[in-house]
């Protein structure tokens, strides 16, 4: 039955085999990484194994829709609810004391016989700004002394175990570079090659493409299928229904039953083999476990925007991870992507139901992930949050697309709280990541509010400007609770000789690091007039389309960031006059009307590849190096016939090493 349903029979195998060697052989020599040269001649005749069945077998699995309003039964020997509240209720404790001392000098300016209007207002503002800053702040405190005593990785261990159960690895795509694609794929189905656990996986790519690109995948595909050693399938949706959920919901539904895990990737990820192996292996090892979600690492960013955002991430993403792996323990969340998820769990508890109403709380459920994780919980299972060397995402290369993936994160979001009180039976700490992952797009329009309230009092006479703003103690605080976790990261980095030298060095990272904090504090202002933006529209019922996400670009136009960004031009230009009017310090404005005054000419200037190569070139932004970075993974070359052309492609496909 197995090799019927997976195709991976010792005969299959060794006919593999010999086609991948003689592709071997038929290649020369080239750069990992060579970009495609194409050109224009007849389209060959198709291949015979061209219209061989590109699926195996149906093995179907039940996934009923689930009643939120209802609370389910949870499975046998359901595990304990382990110390994720204890630890919850440590996390903000720690936060109130941190917060509390800046909440008093905040209070301190106000009128001692009563609060006026205007400072209610301040107050309703303030206080909830400068908690936010101090949770963050205490969730990385936390990680950082995880960091400093060697804490685990939250069970992703190193381990020889060949995993029992067969897993499936999903690509959900949506109008794609389809090349790409399988430019990653093939990256991590050699990665499998020399692993005992290899005969255990399967890859399927799962499009939700348009008709006129799902026919180019699907020659793209034909023509590279034969060079992989292991099955690897494709099916189209005809119908795009709920989204990405809708279409991982299909493939349970149609080939479930025949696999104990699946791999849930988005198109950008990327995932070792040996880190799959042991994921499998601890699902198997840990019965109890639902889904085990890894900290991706940004990767391959080539524009001085991720490369910046991708710097970032690697030194400073650690850290807080490992405070969020604490605190959340069993209860830790699902980001939809670069997880491992036992299916048969997922089926039972998983079914999304369509919401009734609107946009923005009603219709499909945009950010699923969040909500998949709380229901596995609420049906007694563990969700687990691991640490991994070899598991990657890449990031948007430009702030336009940053701004075009947040909205519809924001919409997602804001989606949950309803959610938060209206799914009977959430465990605490999941109705708490409901509730903060919502908070993270309410806080924007609050700051910007903030702003405006502090210049508009002093227009209105409650209250003089300067008074207002904050003390030397509060300022000195404030900072502290904002770069604080930047210099703890920094100060691990330094402590690990090895780490250390990944990023250049601690010259290279010094310069880098500064540079990573003034490019943040230049756009913060721009993130939060457009995540303010965001959320007005989305409250007023303009829904966030979610087709495929532009992954390169070189450069912006002005004429088009002026364009893009002409909200922020005009706010920069208000609070400007309007600081300049009232007698305000305009000291304090200053990094805020810059940033909102230069979004335009930084969102063409981080755009630009030739700059992150140059830094790259210097040694700034560096990151460490991916595994399949290594000189001994060579591209294939083959020709690939799509629509009209043909090209002739490279791209890493599984070569042997000694071909």
């Amino acid at each position: 039955m197995d090799s019927l349903v997976t195709g991976n029979s010792r005969a299959d195998w060794n006919d593999r085999m010999v086609r991948r060697d003689r592709a071997a052989a038929a290649c020369a020599p080239l750069p990992v990484f060579a970009e495609p040269r194409a050109w224009h001649m007849p389209v060959p005749a198709p291949h015979p194994a061209d219209e061989a069945p590109s699926l195996p077998p149906e093995s179907p699995l039940a996934m009923p829709e689930q009643d939120f309003a209802a609370k389910p039964e949870r499975r046998r020997a359901a595990p304990p609810a382990g110390p994720g509240l204890r630890r919850m209720t440590v996390l903000l404790l720690l936060c109130a004391l941190v917060a509390g001392p800046g909440i008093a000098l905040m209070l301190a300016p106000l009128r001692p016989q009563g609060l006026s209007g205007w400072e209610i207002g301040y107050l309703l503002l303030a206080v909830p700004l400068f908690t936010w800053i101090a949770f963050g702040f205490a969730n990385s405190l936390i990680g950082f002394a995880a960091m400093l005593r060697g804490a685990d990785d939250g069970g992703a261990t190193a381990t020889d175990v060949v995993p029992r159960g067969r897993s499936a690895i999903l690509l959900p795509v949506c109008n794609e570079d389809f090349l790409t694609i399988i430019g990653r794929l093939s990256i991590m189905e050699r990665s499998l090659e020399d692993l005992p656990g290899r005969d255990s996986f399967d890859f399927f790519i799962l499009s939700d493409s348009s008709a006129e690109n799902g026919q180019q995948e699907k020659e793209a595909y034909a023509c590279v299928r034969d060079a992989f050693v292991r099955p690897v399938y494709y099916r189209r949706r005809t119908r795009n229904v709920g989204r990405k959920p809708g279409n991982v919901a299909d493939w349970v539904k149609r080939f479930g039953g025949a696999y104990d895990y699946m791999v849930v990737l988005d198109a950008d990820s990327v995932m070792s083999g040996q880190t799959m192996c042991r994921l499998a292996a601890q699902m198997d090892a840990q019965s109890d476990v639902a889904l085990i979600q890894t900290i991706p690492a940004v990767v391959g960013g080539q524009t001085l925007f991720a490369r910046w955002q991708q710097f970032a991430s690697r030194l400073y993403g650690p850290m807080s991870a490992h405070g969020a792996i604490w605190w959340s323990d069993r209860q830790a969340t699902f980001w939809g992507h670069n997880a491992i998820i036992r299916v048969a769990a997922f089926a039972q508890s998983c079914g999304l139901p369509e919401l009734k109403g609107r946009a923005p709380f009603g219709g499909h459920i945009m950010s699923h992930d969040m909500v998949e994780a709380a229901l596995l919980r609420r049906r007694g299972w563990s969700v687990r949050m691991v640490m991994t060397q070899d598991s990657f995402e890449e990031f948007p290369p430009s702030m336009p697309d940053l701004a075009i993936r947040d909205r519809r994160w924001c919409q997602g979001n804001i989606q949950h709280v309803p959610l938060i009180a209206r799914i009977a039976g959430l465990h605490v700490v999941n109705r708490f990541q409901l509730l903060v992952g919502a908070s993270a797009y309410v806080t924007s329009p609050m700051w910007l509010a903030l702003i405006l309230l502090v210049v508009a009092g002093e227009f209105a006479g409650a209250w003089a400007v300067n008074a207002m703003l904050p003390s030397g103690t509060l300022l000195g605080l404030t900072l502290l609770l904002l770069f604080g976790p930047k210099l703890m990261a920094i100060g691990l980095t330094l402590r690990d000789k090895a780490r250390l030298k990944t990023f250049g060095g601690a010259g290279r990272l010094a310069v880098s690091a500064i540079a990573e904090a003034l490019l943040s504090v230049l756009t913060a202002p721009v993130q939060m007039l457009t995540h303010s933006i965001n959320l007005t529209s989305i409250l007023a019922g303009r829904k966030s389309a979610w087709n495929g996400q532009s992954r390169d670009c070189d450069g912006i136009p002005m004429r088009e960031a002026i364009r893009t960004f002409r909200y922020h031009v005009a706010l920069g230009v208000v609070l400007l006059v309007g600081g300049a009017s009232s007698g305000i310090s305009l000291l304090w404005l200053t990094p805020i009307i810059a940033g909102l005054l230069l979004a335009p000419a930084l969102a063409c200037v981080t755009a630009r590849k030739d700059i992150g190569r140059m830094l790259e070139r210097n040694g700034l932004f560096n990151v460490p190096k991916a595994w399949w970075q290594a000189a001994s993974y060579r591209p294939l070359r083959t020709r690939l016939s799509v629509g009209r052309a043909t090209s002739v492609w490279t791209a890493p496909i599984a070569v042997a090493n000694d071909a």
